[in-house]
C-alpha cells in the first residue's frame, strides 16, 4: 500500500513544486500542490501535469486522487 509520503515524493520528483501536502489512507488521497508550472494553465492542464508526474502509479497504486493545484500567487491570496 502506498503512503502519503510516497505520493508526495512521486509528485516532487516529477514536477517542480514550492509546496506539496498529501493526506490519504493508502488508496484515496487528497493533495495540495503549489507550483510555478501551473501559471497560465487551466485546471485540466494542471491536473494533467500532476498525472504525468505520477505516471503509471495512477493505475497501479493510487485509486483516487483529489487535487488542489495553485500557483504561488494563488496560494498567497489564500
Amino acid at each position: 500500500m502506498v503512503t502519503p509520503e510516497q505520493v508526495q515524493s512521486y509528485i516532487e520528483k516529477g514536477l517542480r513544486c514550492g509546496e506539496v501536502r498529501v493526506v490519504g489512507d493508502g488508496e484515496h488521497f487528497e493533495v495540495l500542490i503549489v507550483s510555478e508550472a501551473f501559471r497560465g494553465k487551466s485546471r485540466v492542464q494542471r491536473h494533467r501535469l500532476v498525472y504525468a508526474a505520477l505516471g503509471e502509479r495512477m493505475r497501479e497504486e493510487i485509486h483516487a486522487l483529489s487535487m488542489h493545484t495553485l500557483t504561488p500567487e494563488e496560494a498567497a491570496d489564500g
